[in-house]
This record gives structure tokens, C-alpha cells and sequence, in this order.
């Protein structure tokens, strides 16, 4: 009797302990599902910032193929890890937006023009920055074929060029304007040096490197008629200050 009550108890410790298992790995399984679900989310709503981001931006409409086909990869996920009806839609949708742009064969636009809005400037380097990290993750897991990867970061890398040398110009121009000539000298030398560190210099590159010398040069020679001025006058005043010390004494 007492060996069937032991076996008992035995039997139902090993019960307890695989039922305790089992919704263990359960509940494992369910706080990697609710990961793994925020996890594509951010990716979806990050993607989708980036998009809005790039309407205002010369980039190409491959570009934008590519940031709706990573939308597309995480609501195929979140739908594999919880199907609902939403879900089905925006990836019917998204697959139609994502097939639109990477058929879209108009290239990228080649108009720039940078926002009057330091705050909007700050935005749109952030943007094209997060749109080269994406790039090159879609491209770490074989979503993009290397050719289109390079061709695409070069564009973009071209695209901060003019973003960054623009802002530099547009600072310059305006500490020039109120004749701060020593300050738009320091904005028109990291422009020119930003410029001069291209290794394969485009049609921009050359034609904003000899109006940044003609300004510089500008800048160089004005500083130099206000110093050769200024030193006149000291020159001038050294004078009468040796004049009126050596004068004739006056007597009274």
C-alpha cells in the first residue's frame, strides 16, 4: 500500500514538473512572438517614416521599391505570427506599392533644393543617413543585389555630399552678407575640403569647387584691403600721437 502511495506521489511530482515545463516553454514561446511582433512593427513604422521622409528628397523610385518590400518582409512576418484580416490588407497593398515603384523606370531626380529650415535641414541629413543604414541591411541579407546596392549608396552618398557642402554654402553666404568675412571663409574652406576629398568628382564637385575658390580668393583679398586700412590708420594715429608729443610747446 505504502509502495502505491509512494509511486503515486512520484508519479504526480513528474506530472507537476512537465506541466510546469511545458507552460514554461509556452510562455517562452509567447514573449518571443510579442518580441519578435514589436520588433517587425518598429521596423514597419521606421520604414514607413523614412518613406514620407523621401518624398521631399531627389532619390529613385527604386529606393522607395526597396523601403516597401521591407515593409512588406515584417507584415509577412507579423502575419505568420498573428494573422489578421488588417494585416492581409496592407500586405496586398504594400505588394502593389512595392511592385509600382520598382517598375517605375523614370531613374532619380536630378533637382535639388535645400530647405530654408535649419530644423528641416537637420531632418533631411538624418533622413538620407537612415536611408543608407537601411540600404546596406537589406543588402546584408541578400534582399538587394550588390550592383543595385552600389549604384543606390552612391547616389545617396552624393545626395549627403550636396545636403552637407549646401548648408556650409548657405551659412557662409550669410555670415558674408553681415561681413563676418573671417567665419564665411571657415563655412567656404570645409565646403571646398568636403569636396576635394571625393575621389571620383562629378559635374557638381568641379563647378562648386571653382565658385568656392572665387569666393575664398574674394574673401582673401578683402581681408586684406581691411587690414592694409586698419594699418593706416594705426600708421596715421601713431602719427599725430608723435606729432602732438613733439610739437612746439605753446606758451601761455
Amino acid at each position: 500500500m505504502y509502495v502505491i502511495i509512494i509511486i503515486l506521489i512520484v508519479v504526480l511530482l513528474i506530472a507537476a514538473i512537465f506541466i510546469n515545463a511545458v507552460q514554461q516553454h509556452r510562455q517562452k514561446q509567447e514573449a518571443e512572438r510579442r518580441a519578435e511582433l514589436a520588433k517587425q512593427r518598429t521596423i514597419v513604422d521606421e520604414t514607413e517614416n523614412v518613406i514620407g521622409a523621401s518624398m521631399n528628397m531627389p532619390v529613385s523610385s527604386r529606393i522607395i521599391g526597396i523601403l516597401h518590400n521591407r515593409i512588406l518582409n515584417s507584415l509577412k512576418t507579423m502575419n505568420e505570427l498573428a494573422s489578421t484580416s488588417e494585416l492581409k490588407q496592407r500586405i496586398s497593398s504594400t505588394e502593389q506599392a512595392a511592385a509600382a515603384a520598382l517598375s517605375d523606370n523614370s531613374g532619380t531626380p536630378t533637382d535639388f533644393a535645400l530647405p530654408d529650415n535649419d530644423k528641416v535641414i537637420i531632418q533631411y541629413i538624418q533622413a538620407v543617413k537612415k536611408l543608407r543604414v537601411i540600404l546596406r541591411a537589406e543588402h546584408s541579407k541578400g534582399q538587394i543585389d550588390s550592383k543595385v546596392f552600389l549604384e543606390e549608396d552612391r547616389q545617396l552618398e552624393r545626395l549627403q555630399l550636396k545636403v552637407n557642402v549646401e548648408t556650409l554654402i548657405k551659412r557662409g553666404r550669410g555670415a558674408q552678407q553681415t561681413n563676418m568675412l573671417g567665419s564665411a571663409r571657415q563655412y567656404y574652406e570645409k565646403a571646398k575640403k568636403a569636396l576635394e576629398n571625393q575621389s571620383q568628382p562629378d559635374e557638381y564637385c568641379v563647378s562648386r569647387l571653382a565658385t568656392l575658390t572665387e569666393w575664398l580668393s574674394d574673401i582673401q583679398n578683402n581681408l586684406k584691403s581691411v587690414n592694409e586700412k586698419d594699418r593706416a590708420k594705426r600708421q596715421a594715429e601713431e602719427r599725430d600721437e608723435l606729432d602732438e608729443l613733439f610739437a612746439p610747446k605753446k606758451k601761455w
